[in-house]
């Protein structure tokens, strides 16, 4: 059983920054494995932010952070970053890391249901 914990959230002012990270463990090192960072706020639909498929590192973004959010990874330690700039208030959210082994990226990694794995959630507030 894989489990995801996540760090790093907190408060920031509008056009700061936060990084947050999720360490997997439980995971066997020959598999390698997608991850991504989702989001939610109470009364909307989970929405999927970065994915990223660690066998080659290649990123996917949510149109809405496009060009602020910067998701890395290491497969070999199976843990992932978000590093978030330029924050806006409507990214206030709880953001959990998500995981599942797999063998090609793709946009469907902002998809909840491509993970079988999740983290408890880290709280990220912006405010002006």
């Amino acid at each position: 059983q894989v489990h995801l914990v996540e760090s790093g959230g907190g408060s920031a002012q509008t056009g700061g920054s936060l990084r947050l990270s999720c360490v997997a463990s439980g995971a066997a090192s020959g598999d390698v494995y997608c991850m991504g960072w989702f989001r939610e706020v109470p009364g909307k639909e989970r929405e999927g932010v970065a994915g990223i498929y660690l066998g080659d590192g290649k990123p996917y973004y949510a149109d809405s952070v496009k060009g602020r959010f910067t998701i890395s990874g290491d497969n070999a330690n199976k843990t992932l970053y978000l590093q978030m700039n330029s924050l806006k208030a409507e990214d206030t959210a709880m953001y959990s890391c998500a995981a599942a082994i797999c063998s090609a990226g793709g946009y469907w990694l902002l998809g909840r249901h491509s993970y079988g794995f999740w983290g408890q959630g880290t709280q990220v507030s912006v405010s002006s």
